[in-house]
């Protein structure tokens, strides 16, 4: 409710203003969120406590100008004793309204009470949240992620129109030199997933992940380069981070399923061992390789509303029904990437800033100079700077020596894989295929060994193509495949790669807690 400076109900603004309700209260063990920003510097941290499904109190403090203060006060207001859902459908929006409409000028204020509120009532209900299935509804409850853009709306769309859904959105990183806007994980993507949400009438939660993001995905990027890998650290987010956060939340908010925006199908859902991947209808979007970690147990409680759908499709979806989002870019950065540059990241946040040296052949002989082999991966041709007969390619790299070793492409030609850390959820003898790269087309394949091999983890496997691949990089997830499901997954590996990743961690851990 955004008015004029004349339509305000002055009343209701002066009666928080005066008589603000909860301030600097803060409920026994509460959880609070503090939010700063406005046009006014305004500062306010709200304290709320949950208990099963309600949030049982609130309170907060303000700092900056009167609208803050009131804000705060419209806030604790709506939430106090309201049900975990319609809390998280409060917004700007609510807040002005409590408050008798608010100017433009005062509009920042209610802007930061919702950001301040969303996020403690996420914090609180991770912890202790425990909201019961819906009653009567075939269809239950589904919680589905949301990231601000048309994938993930559209996806939200097609849910709300079939049964009740609520909303979550995760914050993973935080980084001054990010740009907000491109980063599908910043505080500005929340807030617009947030104002998505409510569009379309769906209680919305905030969840700061920013903790978990950094030990299990960007510490084990960091550590990847620092042992002459190339990772791929969107399969570890989604197999071991982000989507069991969430699939956590959906529990508690008695939603028996989780749905995402991503291009994925999945199949044999009545096998006793659970089901299994499937790659999407749009060949051009599929998702498959990125969701590759995610166990059957996970799974067997997701949706993907998108998978049946293509690209252009999906933006009619949304443009038919008006969402802001329908001809948003798609995200193309690692999203903690995002406006920063890989090399400047990994000093900054890793500590692997420049060291010179050498570039050689096969044989020992130097050729050229580098500065860091962090910054090559296996199959690399550009950015050698090096003079020679015919086109050369990195095709190793010692990170002991920060040394790569370069040679021509028929170096990289290898109909043989070794495959470190993978887990089967079918026997080996169903491996027909394997995609070695996100973009790449799948190759034909069997695994080693593989009537000897049943599902469950396996510390090393070996792969045999049917065609000769040019490198395959170390690091990079190897997607293994029957058709078009998955059927296991593991991290392509080089010759003592998976000590040197594990050194590499620890000492990455050292120099943080130090």
């Amino acid at each position: 409710m955004y008015l004029s400076s004349r339509e305000m109900d002055a009343i209701a603004f002066e009666h928080h203003l005066t008589s603000p309700q909860g301030q600097r209260r803060i409920p026994a063990g509460a959880f609070t969120a503090t939010v700063d920003g406005g046009a006014c510097c305004d500062q306010i941290a709200l304290s709320l406590t949950v208990e099963g499904d309600r949030v049982t109190d609130a309170g907060f403090d303000a700092h900056g100008c009167g609208a803050a203060t009131a804000a705060g006060s419209a806030a604790v207001t709506l939430v106090r004793g309201s049900s975990v859902l319609e809390a998280a459908r409060i917004g700007a929006a609510q807040i002005a309204a409590e408050l008798g409409g608010l100017s433009l000028g005062k509009l920042h204020a209610a802007e930061v009470a919702a950001d301040a509120l969303a996020r403690a009532l996420g914090a609180a209900v991770r912890e202790r949240g425990r909201v019961s299935a819906p009653a009567g509804l075939a269809a239950g409850r589904t919680l589905v992620a949301m990231s601000g853009g048309v994938d993930s709306a559209v996806a939200a769309l097609l849910c709300a129109r079939q049964g009740e859904t609520a909303a979550v959105t995760l914050e993973l990183w935080s980084d001054r030199e990010n740009d907000a806007e491109r980063s599908c994980c910043s505080a500005s993507a929340v807030a617009v997933a947030r104002s998505l949400a409510h569009s379309l009438d769906l209680p919305h939660f905030t969840i700061d992940l920013r903790d978990e993001f950094r030990a299990g995905v960007v510490e084990p990027f960091i550590a990847s380069f620092a042992a002459g890998e190339t990772p791929n650290p969107c399969v570890g987010c989604n197999g071991h981070v982000r989507l069991d956060a969430m699939l956590d939340v959906a529990a508690r908010l008695g939603a028996g399923q989780l749905a995402t925006g991503h291009y994925a199908r999945v199949g044999e859902s009545g096998d006793p061992a659970g089901p299994l991947l499937r790659a999407a209808v749009d060949p051009a979007k599929d998702q498959t390789y990125m969701l590759a970690a995610l166990s059957p147990a996970s799974l067997d409680r997701m949706r993907f509303p998108l998978g049946e759908l293509t690209k252009p499709e999906v933006r009619e979806i949304a443009s038919a029904a008006g969402l802001p989002v329908a001809s948003k870019a798609d995200s193309q950065d690692l999203c903690f990437l995002a406006g920063t540059n890989r090399a400047r990241f990994l000093a900054r946040h890793g500590d692997l800033g420049d060291g010179a040296g050498a570039i050689v052949d096969r044989d020992g002989n130097v050729l050229g100079g580098h500065h860091g082999q962090h910054r090559f991966t296996v199959g690399q041709r550009r950015g050698l700077a090096i003079a020679a007969g015919e086109p050369l390619y990195v095709i190793g790299k010692d990170p002991d020596r920060n040394e790569v070793t370069v040679g021509p492409r028929s170096s990289l030609r290898t109909t043989r894989v070794h495959v470190r850390a993978a887990r089967l959820h079918r026997a080996g003898v169903r491996v027909d295929r394997v995609k070695l790269r996100y973009r790449s087309r799948p190759l034909e394949c069997r695994l080693a060994g593989a009537g000897e091999l049943g599902p469950g983890r396996h510390a090393a496997l070996e792969l045999e193509l049917a065609e000769a691949v040019d490198g395959a990089a170390p690091g990079q997830l190897a997607c293994l495949m029957d058709g078009d499901l998955v059927v296991g997954w593991g991290t392509i590996a080089r010759a003592n790669s998976g000590a040197r990743y594990r050194e590499s961690k620890s000492a990455l851990r050292t120099s943080i807690s130090a």
